[in-house]
Parts: structure tokens; sequence; C-alpha cells
């Protein structure tokens, strides 16, 4: 538990079981649908923060000869997971929102009001909790957003049990659902396309033009082909490339020429290069450059 980031998952872990509960109990007794569909929501956080949790545990493991590259993946595959469950709870509760115009129910607003807000203070806590390095890793992101639509679901929540419980307005629970249902959606859809382009190993945005022009700045370098760029992970942006030299070059010399070019290019955010050298007598040998190499 000396893992910040573990600290954090565990710590979010136990608000959310609180606020599950709560809110499903008073969602029943309320007969609130808004208050009901967030306990749902907070229920399957629970599950998408352990799924995260072991995710990042298992990231943490160094890489064997099974896995050369380690297990940073893992995260990605959980990120990728949870943005799946967002997007198909979403949809049952913009489902559940609309037939409730049809079918509607009696809403204690006082009881809602008072769980809403139990919901929310316990949210927010929790999105704070996991703002920190969200930026910085897909998997913290994805509960993150697990966490951020969590609140806005119970401010939404809140609203609608003040307005129910003062000006007796229902049709405001069905409406306050679906957009925080929509909202959802949308942020789920960019987490997975995101995780998605992980998984198939999508260029991240780099300029291929860029990446040319950098190492073709280079006069040892006369021409550059077969360039692949993709993301391994959030640590890791990748590079393999073909380049032709002179023959005359040697292993050592063209060693500290890839020193020089890696540090460029991770202007570009690549960090890890992998260079298979062609000369023109037809002797092909590979450089590798990494940050992970140069660690150890």
């Amino acid at each position: 538990m000396k893992d910040p980031t573990t600290k954090r998952y565990a710590y979010v872990t136990a608000l959310n079981v609180i606020i599950t509960i709560s809110e499903f109990v008073g969602g029943f007794i309320s007969g609130s649908l808004s208050l009901l569909s967030d306990a749902v929501h907070n229920l399957s956080d629970v599950g998408a923060i352990v799924i995260s949790f072991v995710a990042h545990l298992i990231s943490n493991r160094r890489s064997n000869q099974e896995k050369t590259f380690g297990y940073q993946r893992a995260e990605t595959l959980a990120a990728f997971t949870n943005g799946i469950i967002l997007i198909l709870i979403s949809i049952v509760l913009f489902i559940e929102a609309i037939e409730r115009f049809w079918q509607p129910t009696k809403i204690s607003g006082g009881i809602m009001l008072v769980v809403a807000i139990i919901g929310l203070v316990a949210n927010v806590v929790s999105m704070v909790v996991m703002h920190q390095n969200n930026k910085d890793n897909l998997n913290v992101r994805s509960t993150f957003i697990h966490m951020l639509s969590d609140a806005l679901s119970s401010v939404a929540v809140v609203i609608g049990a003040i307005c129910i419980y003062f000006w007796h307005v229902a049709w405001l629970d069905p409406v306050m659902t679906i957009l925080v249902s929509l909202f959802v959606l949308r942020e789920a859809i960019v987490l997975t396309n995101e995780a998605a382009n992980i998984l198939m190993e999508s260029n991240p945005d780099i300029d291929l033009d860029k990446v040319n022009q950098i190492v073709l700045s280079f006069t040892e370098i006369k021409n550059v082909h077969h360039v692949h760029v993709w993301r391994y992970s959030d640590q890791y942006i990748m590079l393999d490339a073909h380049v032709n030299v002179d023959a005359k070059l040697t292993a050592g010399e063209f060693e500290q020429l890839t020193q020089e070019i890696s540090q460029k290019l991770a202007t570009l955010g690549i960090n890890h290069i992998n260079f298979q050298v062609e000369c023109e007598r037809g002797k092909n040998y590979q450089m590798i450059v990494s940050d992970r190499e140069h660690e150890e």
C-alpha cells in the first residue's frame, strides 16, 4: 500500500461502496429513478475501480521472458473495459428515463435530497482523490471519468430533488437522468476510442513527415522508409524504421548517431526507437534506443 495510486484506489472503492448502499436504500424508499440510476451507476463504478486497481497492480510487474515489454497494457485493457461498461450503463439509464415519462411514480423529494447530498459529497471527494495523474495514465483517467460522471449525476439528482421537494416537478427526475447519461456516453466513447487506438497500435497523432525530417537532418542517413509509429502504453511511444547509411559507418558511430536522433525524436514524444540499417554493401544491423534501457 506504499504506492500513492494504490492508496487512492482503496479510498475511492470504500467511498463508492458507502454511496451505493445509501443510494439504493434511499432510491427504493423515495421512489426516485435518478437516485436508483445513480446507485446502479455507482455499483458499476465499484466493479470498474476494482478492475482498474487489479490492472494497476499487474502493470507494476516487471518484464519477463513471456511478457518482454512488461504488463503496462493491462491498464489499457482495463480502461477499454471500463469505457464499454460506461457506454452500456449510459444506454440503459437513457432507456429507463424515457420509459419513466410514460410510467411516472410518486417521488419523496425530502429523502431523495438528503441521500443525493451525501452522494454528491462522497463523489466529489472521490473525484478529487483520483484527479492526480489522470491525464498521464489512461487507467486512472477511466476511473476519474467514472468519478466525474458520478459527481455530475449527483448534482443533477440534487437539483431534481430540490425541484421535486419544493415545486413537485416530477418530470425533472427522468430529464436529469437523460442529461447525465448523454454526458457519460460522450466521455465513455472518447475514452474507449483512445484505449482501442492503443490496443490497435495506432499512430498517436505524430506527424510522420516531421519524423522523416528529423531523421534525414543527419547527413549520415541517406534514406528512411518502412516507418511505423505506435503507442505501446501511456509511457511508451515507439518507432520502427529502416534507414540507409554509408557502408563506411561503424557500429560505434551509428550507436552515437542513434542516440542523437533519439534525443531529437523525444521532442515529438517518441521514446523507444528501433532502426534497421541497410548499407550499400547489403549489410544489415539494428540499433534500439529506449528510456527503459537508459534506466537499466
